[in-house]
C-alpha cells in the first residue's frame, strides 16, 4: 500500500503546484500574418509598374518567396522556440499575405518575437526533411546542399526591351535575424494575431541601391548575395 500512498501524494503535490503556478500551464495561441507590400502599397504581380531603383526601366514580379526559420517568443526571461521551425512564405494569393499559426505557445503572453530570414547553418547543410525544408524542392540548390533563402524572379522593361531578373540568395552567411517587441495593447482583449509588413522594395533599395539593368541576376556570387542580404535584413517590420 505504501507505493500507492506515495504516488497519490505526489499527484496531489504536482496538481497543487500547477494551481499555485498557473503561468506554467498556460498556453497562448499566436498567429503571425505577413503582408507583402511594395512601399506602402500591397504587392502586385505580373505588371510592369515598379521603377528600377538604381536605373532605367520598370520591373514586374513573377515570383517572390523566402524562408523564415528559428521562430521564438519571449516573455520576461522565459523563451519558447518552435520545434522544426522552418517556414516557406509566399504571397501569390488574393491577399498578398501569409500566416503562421502556433496553436499553443506555452507562455502567459508574448512580449518579443525573434526569427531568421533564411535557414540556420546546421539545417542549411543537411538533407533532412524538416518543416518546409525539402532538398527536392524548387527552393533547394541543384549544385550543392543548401537552400535559397530569398527568391525573386521577374523581368525588367527598358523601352521595348524586356530582360529576365533572377535573384536567388542562400549562402549560410546570408541569414539575417529579426527581433521586435510586441506591446501589450496588441494582444489585448483576446487578440491573438500579430501583423507584419514585408516591404519588397527594401530588397533593392535599402543599405544599397540596386540597378537592375546592371545587376539582373544574383546566384553564385557571394559579394552580390551579401549586398542583397544586407538589404533584406530589415524588410520585415511589425505593423502595430
Amino acid at each position: 500500500m505504501r507505493p500507492i500512498i506515495v504516488i497519490s501524494a505526489l499527484v496531489v503535490l504536482i496538481a497543487g503546484w500547477f494551481v499555485l503556478n498557473p503561468r506554467q500551464n498556460k498556453a497562448t495561441p499566436i498567429t503571425l500574418t505577413f503582408h507583402a507590400q511594395m512601399g506602402d502599397e500591397p504587392l502586385i504581380y505580373d505588371q510592369f509598374i515598379y521603377d528600377n531603383p538604381g536605373g532605367q526601366g520598370q520591373f514586374r514580379i513573377r515570383d517572390f518567396r523566402f524562408y523564415l526559420s528559428n521562430l521564438s517568443f519571449g516573455h520576461g526571461d522565459e523563451t519558447y522556440a518552435e520545434p522544426e521551425s522552418y517556414h516557406l512564405l509566399r504571397f501569390d494569393n488574393a491577399d498578398s499575405a501569409h500566416s503562421i499559426t502556433l496553436p499553443a505557445v506555452p507562455l502567459p503572453s508574448i512580449e518579443t518575437v525573434r526569427f531568421l530570414i533564411g535557414v540556420d547553418p546546421a539545417a542549411n547543410s543537411s538533407i533532412e526533411v524538416r518543416g518546409d525544408l525539402d532538398p527536392n524542392s524548387q527552393m533547394a540548390w541543384n549544385w550543392e546542399v543548401g537552400y535559397k533563402f530569398v527568391v525573386f524572379e521577374g523581368a525588367l522593361q527598358v523601352g521595348g526591351d524586356v530582360s529576365p531578373l533572377v535573384y536567388h540568395v542562400g549562402f549560410s552567411e546570408n541569414a539575417r535575424e529579426v527581433e521586435f517587441s510586441v506591446p501589450a495593447v496588441v494582444l489585448a482583449d483576446g487578440k491573438q494575431e500579430v501583423h507584419l509588413t514585408v516591404d519588397l522594395a527594401k530588397l533593392f533599395d535599402n543599405a544599397a541601391q540596386i540597378d537592375m539593368q546592371a545587376l539582373p541576376s544574383v546566384k553564385f556570387n557571394r559579394t552580390d548575395a551579401e549586398v542583397l542580404a544586407n538589404n533584406y535584413a530589415n524588410m520585415i517590420a511589425p505593423s502595430f
